[in-house]
C-alpha cells in the first residue's frame, strides 16, 4: 500500500472518442456522447478507468455512468443540434454559443444559492462563501473548484465549464476568519468546491489553520470525493504524510475534523487503498462520514444502499445523508421519485444495524432548507407525504412534520402540494 504507484492522470473531453470507443459505443453515439460533453463537465483519471469502472459491463456499468455522459441526457434537439456542429467542425465560438443556451435551461445555480445564500459584508460581499444556516458557513477555495473526477450527476456542475459568472471561488482566509468573528453564533465551517482535496498540503493550510484559534469553532469539514475517485490523496501522493498532520493539528486544537465523504456506489469501497486511505484519515482522529444522492441507473436499488452503509461501517466510517438528486442539470435523467427514493431507503434501513442507522433521507437540499421524506401514511382519509426539516432558514421549523398530497411522480419539493392546508409552513 506504501508503493509509489500510478501517478495520477486526467482524461477530459478530448480522450471522450477514444474511451466511449472502448465502451463500444458506435462513431454516432460517440459524438453525441461528446456534443453532451459540450454542456456538462468531463473529467476522469487512471485510478477510475483502471480501477473502478468494469468495461465488460460498459456502457451500463454503474461506474462508467457514474463519470462518463449519456446522450439522453439532454433534450434530443439539443444533442442533434451540437452534435451537428461538430461534425461540421464549426467555429469554436459557435459551439460555446450553443452549449451556453442549453446550460442556461439547466438551472446552474438551484435553491437560490446566488440569490440568498451569499452574506454582505464590510464593503460588499466575501467572494466563494455562502451561508444558509445561522451555524454553518460554506466556503469555496479558489484552489479547490475542480476535482479529481466529475460526477455525471453533480450538482456543482456549473463550477467546472469555464464561466466565471457561475462559478463561486473565494482567495481570501482573512476574510473567513473576519467574518466568523463578526457572527458568533457560526459554529461549523464547511470547505467545499470542487473538492477541497484537490489541493495541495500548504494550500488547503492557508485557509484552515486561521480557524484553529477561534474557540466558536467547533467542527471543520471537508467534503470531498476523493476517497472514492483518488485515495492515493491519503496514502502514497509525495504530501499525503504532511496533509494527516494538518489533520492532527485540527483535532489537536479541539475542532472536530470531519470528512464528509461521497460514496455514491459500494465497488467504490473495493480497493485495498480505499480501506488504507480511510485507516490513515481516522487514526488522525478525523470522524470520516459518508452521503451520496439516489441516482437513476446507478444506485436506485436498496440492496446497493444497504451494501454500502453495512460496508462503511464495519470500516470504521459513519453513514450520514441519502439525498434527492438536486433540480438542476439533467435532473430529469437522475431523478427517483420521492415515493420509490422513500421505498428505497426504508427498505435498507430496515436492514441494517443501529450503527448504519445512523443515516438520514432521503433529503432534499431544497430552497428552504433540508427536507426529509419521513414516509408515506393515510391520514384523515386522504394520502400523504410526512415531512420534516433537518435544516431551514426559519430555524423554527426544524424538525417540525408537515404533511403534503401524495404524488407518485413528484421527485422534487416544488412538485408537491400541501395538505391540510393552503400553504406549507415556509410559504407566507
Amino acid at each position: 500500500m506504501r508503493s509509489t504507484g500510478r501517478k495520477f492522470r486526467a482524461f477530459t473531453a478530448k480522450h471522450l472518442d477514444e474511451l466511449t470507443a472502448r465502451a463500444g459505443l458506435s462513431p454516432e453515439q460517440r459524438l453525441a456522447t461528446r456534443a453532451v460533453a459540450t454542456v456538462l463537465p468531463f473529467r476522469t483519471n487512471a485510478y477510475v478507468i483502471e480501477e473502478l469502472i468494469d468495461w465488460s459491463a460498459a456502457p451500463d456499468d454503474p461506474i462508467y455512468r457514474l463519470v462518463f455522459p449519456q446522450e439522453d441526457m439532454l433534450p434530443a434537439e439539443d444533442v442533434a443540434r451540437l452534435s451537428d456542429l461538430l461534425r461540421r467542425e464549426a467555429p469554436k465560438a459557435e459551439v460555446e454559443a450553443a452549449a451556453h443556451a442549453v446550460r442556461m435551461k439547466l438551472n446552474p445555480h438551484p435553491a437560490g444559492q446566488m440569490e440568498l445564500n451569499i452574506p454582505s459584508f464590510g464593503d460588499g460581499k466575501i467572494p466563494g462563501m455562502q451561508h444558509k444556516y445561522g451555524e454553518t458557513v460554506l466556503y469555496f477555495p479558489k484552489q479547490g473548484q475542480t476535482c479529481h473526477a466529475y460526477c455525471t450527476y453533480c450538482f456543482r456542475w456549473a463550477q467546472f465549464i469555464g464561466e466565471p459568472d457561475l462559478k463561486m471561488a473565494g482567495d481570501e482566509p482573512t476574510a473567513l476568519r473576519d467574518y466568523l468573528l463578526a457572527n458568533p453564533q457560526v459554529t461549523n465551517v464547511l470547505f467545499t468546491g470542487g473538492d477541497a482535496m484537490i489541493m495541495g498540503e500548504p494550500v488547503l493550510r492557508r485557509y484552515v489553520e486561521p480557524l484553529l484559534e477561534l474557540e466558536q469553532l467547533e467542527a471543520i469539514r471537508i467534503g470531498t470525493k476523493s476517497l472514492a475517485y483518488w485515495p492515493q490523496k491519503f496514502v502514497t501522493d509525495p504530501d499525503a504524510d504532511d496533509m494527516l498532520r494538518l489533520f492532527e493539528q485540527v483535532v489537536e486544537s479541539g475542532k472536530n475534523l470531519a470528512f464528509m465523504a461521497h460514496f455514491s456506489h459500494p465497488r467504490e469501497l473495493e480497493p485495498l487503498m480505499v480501506a488504507e486511505a480511510c485507516r490513515r484519515i481516522r487514526d488522525t482522529g478525523a470522524v470520516i462520514r459518508t452521503q451520496a444522492p439516489l441516482i437513476r441507473t446507478i444506485n436506485d436499488d436498496s440492496a446497493t444502499w444497504e451494501s454500502m452503509w453495512r460496508t462503511q461501517t464495519r470500516m470504521g466510517l459513519v453513514p450520514y445523508y441519502m439525498f434527492v438528486e438536486r433540480d438542476t442539470g439533467p435532473q430529469d435523467y437522475f431523478a427517483v421519485p420521492l415515493a420509490r427514493a422513500y421505498e428505497i431507503y426504508r427498505d435498507a434501513y430496515k436492514n441494517v444495524s443501529g450503527l448504519s442507522r445512523t443515516v438520514r433521507g432521503p433529503s432534499m437540499s431544497a430552497t428552504p432548507g433540508k427536507v426529509c421524506v419521513d414516509g408515506v401514511v393515510d391520514l384523515m382519509g386522504e394520502k400523504v407525504f410526512v415531512l420534516h426539516f433537518i435544516q431551514c432558514r426559519d430555524a423554527d421549523l426544524v424538525g417540525k412534520p408537515f404533511f403534503a398530497k401524495y404524488d407518485p411522480d413528484a421527485a422534487w419539493l416544488d412538485d408537491l402540494k400541501p395538505a391540510f392546508a393552503d400553504r406549507f409552513p415556509w410559504e407566507k
